[in-house]
């Protein structure tokens, strides 16, 4: 039996929207991996970009679980400026109810993408708004219903 390898003119990439809004974000953003690797399909090639393209809406609804919400005790996001004493440090609540929201989600998905060429293009199919509004609706995307696959994917 010979291992299956797809070809670039085989691959037939699809369109899919998620609302994000009281989905658990750990469940979100690992499910989003998979749909844009394209582990979902038969046909996934691990050195080819055989994923979907993912839109995801409401991501400023997002429901973060615990005390990863809480200023003092939360979920800490760092940064770092190159200089001495120029780390930095905010919390999801923050991010979340700031100017930029959807970049909690991204920086989610982004971690469980692997690190290197691949996963840079497969994030590129990844789109993020913080809103129910979204640019995408002449590609006739797919509502994927993650709410409905588990009931610990909602709060």
């Amino acid at each position: 039996m010979k291992t299956y390898s797809a070809k670039p003119s085989e691959i037939e990439k699809k369109w899919w929207v998620i609302d994000a809004k009281d989905l658990v974000l750990g469940r979100l953003a690992s499910q989003t991996a998979v749909l844009l690797r394209g582990k979902h399909k038969p046909t996934f090639t691990p050195h080819m970009d055989c994923g979907d393209y993912v839109v995801i809406v409401n991501a400023k609804h997002v429901y973060l679980s615990g005390k990863k919400s809480d200023p003092k005790n939360g979920k800490f996001y760092y940064r770092h400026s190159g200089f001495p004493g120029g780390i930095k440090e905010t919390t999801a609540g923050k991010i979340l109810g700031g100017k930029y929201p959807e970049r909690v989600v991204k920086m989610a998905v982004k971690r469980m993408i692997s690190r290197n060429k691949m996963g840079d293009v497969q994030l590129s199919n990844l789109h993020v708004y913080a809103e129910a509004e979204h640019p995408h609706a002449a590609q006739k995307p797919e509502a994927f219903d993650l709410a409905s696959k588990n009931s610990k994917n909602t709060k």
